[in-house]
C-alpha cells in the first residue's frame, strides 16, 4: 500500500503538469488566431509559465481561476481583433464563462456551443453582425447568461436561445433584430430589447417589465408601453368576399334545415315520430352533452345506442301535445344543451330545440329492473297528471340500460338554489313568497296522494332541490312518483323517503311524504340545509326537526327563523303557526304524525300577516318536568275527528 501511495505522489505532478501544458497550448493556439497587434495585449501568455493558476490568482492576464483551476476567460477592453478560435478554447476543460466585451471582433457569431458546460457568453460591444441561426444555442443546457448587445446582429432572435431552460439573463439591445419579440415565458428572466427593429405586440408575460427595456422600437405596441396595439383594418375587397361567403353558407344552412324540418314533420304526420332505423347511430345522452359543451365529467365514450334498438324513438305521453311541439330524438340530440345538475336519480340537462322551445332532459340508469311494457304504461299514467304544482312529463325514451324523461323547463331554478345557493348574488326569499311556495307544494303533494291512492310513496323524493320555481315563484314538484320504477337498492340508498324515521324499522308509508313536507317547511323557515336529505338520524346534529325543537324549547325567541327573510315584521305569529305545522308533520311517531289532508288544511289557514284571531301562547310550549322533550298546544287547530290532536307531543 505504501508503495502505491508513493508511486501516486511521484506521478501526480506529471499528471498535473500535463494537464496544465494542454491548457497552455490551447490558450497559445487561441492567441495565435488573433492579429499581431491584438496579441501584444497578451504578453503574459507564454510557455515560460509553469502554472496558470495559484489558488484563485491567475498568472496570465484575463484568466479567471478558482481553487487552482481555470474557470473563465475575461478578455475585456483589450482592443482584440481577428478570429476567435473556438476549437482551441473548447479544449479548456472546466471553462464556465467566456467574455470578449468591448473589443473589435467582427463577422458572424462564433460557435459558442462547442464549449461544453459553459454558463456565460458575453459578446457585448463588438462588431459582430449577420443573422444568428436557430441552431446556434442548441444543446447549451447549462447556459445562464447571454450578452449579445451593442453589435450589428440582424434577423429574428433564434429559437434555440428562446428555448434555453436555465437562462436568467439575455441582452440583445442595440442591434438590428426584427420581427416579433418571442415569448420567453420564464418569470425570473432579465431581458433587454431596446434599440432594435422589433414590431408587433409585446408578449403578455412581459407586461410588467420596465418599459425602457423596449424603447427604440417604434413599431412595438402593448403593455408595458403606452401605445396600444391597433387592429389591422380589413380591406374593402376582402370584407366583401367574406360577407359573400358567409351569406352563401347561411343560405345553404337555412335551406338544408328547412328540408330536414319538413321531412321530419311529414314523418310525424305519418305516425313515424323519431324512427331512425338503419339511418343513424344514436349516441348515449352523456356523450351527446359532452361533445357539445364538455359539461359532463364522467367518461361514457363506450356507451352507444345500437341501430334498431327501439329505433331511437321518443314516446309523447300528453294528450294535449300539439303537432308543432313534437320532436324526435335526432332533434333533441342536436339541440344546444347545458347541464343543470346531477342528483341521486341522474343528471339533468337543459336543451333548446330548433323552434326555440326549452325542455329538460333527465337521464336515469337506475330503472333496469322495470320491464318495457310496465314502464310504458306507468309513464303514460304520469303523463295524464295535470296540476299547476306538478312538473308535466312531456315524453320519454326507453332503453334497457337507461331512460330519458323529458319535461318542461322552470325558469327560476330550484327552491334549494334560492335557499342555499344564491345568497351572495341576490336577496333571499321573503316571507310571503316562502308561504306561497309551501302552500303550492302541499297542494301538489295532496294531488299526488289523490291520484295514487294505492301507492305507498306518491312522491317519495320530496326535497328542496326537487321543488322548481317558475317566473312567478310558483312551486312545481319534480321527480315525483318514481318509486315503482326505480331499482329498490338504489331507492333505499338515495331516496329521501328512505331517510325517514320509520323506514329503518318497517319501511316508508304514505305518511312518509308528510314527514318530507315537514322537513321542507322547517328548511324554508330556518334556511338551514337538512341533514335528513343525506342520512337517517336522530339528534340535534342529524335531524333538522330535532334542532328546531331544541332551539324553541330553550329560547322560543324567534331565533329559529332565517335572519335574511324579508317581510317578517307583520307575520311573526303566522310564521310561528307554520313552524308548528312543520313540527307536527315531522312527528317521529308515525301514528301521531298528521295526515296530509289535515296538514294541507292548516297550511291553507296560515296568512301572510298576523291576525287577531290567531294568537300564540308561548306559555303552552313545554314545561319543566315533562317526560318528553317538548310539547305545546295549538290554539284553534283542533282536528275534526280526533280531539287528542289538540296536544302535540314530540319524542326526539
Amino acid at each position: 500500500m505504501i508503495i502505491i501511495i508513493l508511486h501516486f505522489l511521484i506521478l501526480s505532478p506529471t499528471i498535473i503538469s500535463d494537464s496544465n501544458s494542454d491548457q497552455i497550448n490551447a490558450l497559445l493556439n487561441f492567441k495565435s488566431s488573433l492579429s499581431n497587434a491584438a496579441a501584444a495585449a497578451l504578453t503574459t501568455w507564454n510557455k515560460n509559465t509553469i502554472n496558470l493558476c495559484n489558488g484563485n490568482i491567475s498568472n496570465w492576464k484575463g484568466i479567471r481561476c478558482v481553487n487552482g483551476a481555470l474557470v473563465g476567460l475575461k478578455l475585456e477592453n483589450m482592443n482584440l481583433e481577428g478570429k476567435i478560435d473556438m476549437d482551441s478554447l473548447s479544449k479548456l476543460k472546466g471553462l464556465k464563462t467566456l467574455s470578449f466585451i468591448n473589443n473589435n471582433f467582427n463577422g458572424s457569431i462564433p460557435p459558442v456551443a462547442r464549449i461544453e458546460g459553459i454558463r456565460g457568453v458575453f459578446l457585448s460591444y463588438n462588431e459582430f453582425s449577420g443573422e444568428i441561426s436557430d441552431e446556434t444555442f442548441y444543446g447549451m443546457n447549462s447556459l445562464r447568461r447571454v450578452y449579445l448587445d451593442h453589435n450589428r446582429f440582424w434577423g429574428k432572435i433564434p429559437n434555440s436561445l428562446v428555448e434555453l431552460k436555465k437562462v436568467v439573463e439575455i441582452r440583445v439591445d442595440d442591434n438590428q433584430f426584427d420581427g416579433k419579440i418571442p415569448d420567453f415565458m420564464a418569470k425570473e428572466i432579465s431581458l433587454r430589447f431596446q434599440n432594435n427593429r422589433f414590431e408587433g405586440s409585446i408578449p403578455k408575460s412581459m407586461k410588467d417589465m420596465d418599459p425602457n427595456f423596449f424603447s427604440g422600437n417604434p413599431n412595438l405596441c402593448g403593455k408595458p408601453l403606452q401605445n396600444q396595439c391597433k387592429k389591422k383594418p380589413i380591406s374593402k375587397l376582402l370584407l366583401i368576399v367574406i360577407l359573400i361567403i358567409v351569406a352563401v353558407i347561411i343560405t345553404i344552412a337555412l335551406i338544408a334545415a328547412f328540408l330536414i324540418f319538413r321531412k321530419r314533420r311529414s314523418k310525424v304526420a305519418e305516425g313515424e315520430v323519431g324512427n331512425e332505423e338503419n339511418s343513424v347511430e344514436v349516441k348515449g345522452c352523456n356523450k351527446w352533452i359532452s361533445r357539445r359543451r364538455g359539461l359532463v365529467h364522467h367518461d361514457h365514450s363506450q356507451e352507444t345506442y345500437e341501430k334498431g334498438d327501439h329505433h331511437g324513438k321518443l314516446y309523447f305521453v300528453r294528450n294535449e301535445t300539439r303537432e308543432e311541439d313534437v320532436f324526435d330524438l335526432g332533434e333533441l340530440l342536436s339541440a344546444s344543451a347545458e347541464i343543470l345538475g346531477s342528483g341521486s336519480f341522474g343528471s339533468s340537462y337543459k336543451a333548446t330545440l330548433f323552434n326555440g322551445r326549452t325542455v329538460v332532459v333527465k337521464r336515469f340508469k337506475q330503472m333496469g329492473n322495470c320491464r318495457k311494457e310496465e314502464f310504458h304504461q306507468y309513464m303514460k299514467k304520469l303523463g295524464r297528471l295535470s296540476h299547476p304544482n306538478l312538473l308535466p312529463l312531456i315524453a320519454f325514451y326507453y332503453r334497457k340500460e337507461e331512460k330519458l324523461l323529458i319535461s318542461m323547463f322552470a325558469e327560476n331554478g330550484s327552491l334549494a338554489s334560492h335557499l342555499h345557493g344564491y345568497r351572495d348574488r341576490q336577496a333571499g326569499l321573503d316571507w310571503p313568497t316562502r308561504l306561497k311556495i309551501i302552500k303550492g307544494v302541499a297542494r301538489g303533494l295532496f294531488h299526488l296522494h289523490k291520484e295514487f291512492p294505492n301507492q305507498t310513496l306518491p312522491h317519495g323524493h320530496l326535497k328542496s332541490s326537487n321543488v322548481l320555481l317558475n317566473f312567478k315563484f310558483e312551486p312545481i314538484l319534480s321527480d315525483y312518483a318514481l318509486d315503482p320504477v326505480i331499482n329498490k337498492d338504489h331507492a333505499q340508498q338515495f331516496t329521501v323517503a328512505y331517510k325517514s324515521p320509520e323506514s329503518a324499522s318497517h319501511g316508508p308509508s304514505r305518511k312518509t311524504d308528510v314527514w318530507s313536507l315537514g322537513i321542507l317547511i322547517l328548511e324554508v323557515l330556518t334556511g338551514r340545509f337538512p341533514a335528513n336529505y343525506l342520512k337517517q338520524g336522530r339528534g340535534v346534529h342529524a335531524d333538522l326537526a330535532a334542532w328546531v325543537d331544541e332551539v324553541v324549547k330553550e329560547e322560543w325567541t324567534g331565533e329559529v327563523f332565517e335572519s335574511g327573510m324579508k317581510g317578517t315584521k307583520d307575520g311573526e305569529v303566522e310564521m310561528l303557526r307554520l313552524l308548528k305545522i312543520g313540527m307536527c308533520c315531522c312527528e317521529w311517531d308515525v301514528e301521531k304524525r298528521w295526515e296530509l289532508g289535515f296538514a294541507l288544511e292548516k297550511i291553507e289557514e296560515v296568512k301572510e300577516k298576523d291576525t287577531s284571531d290567531h294568537e300564540f301562547d308561548s306559555s303552552n310550549y313545554g314545561s319543566e318536568g315533562d317526560s318528553y322533550s317538548s310539547s305545546y298546544i295549538y290554539n284553534n287547530m283542533t282536528h275534526k275527528e280526533d280531539e287528542s290532536t289538540k296536544v302535540m307531543v314530540f319524542n326526539y
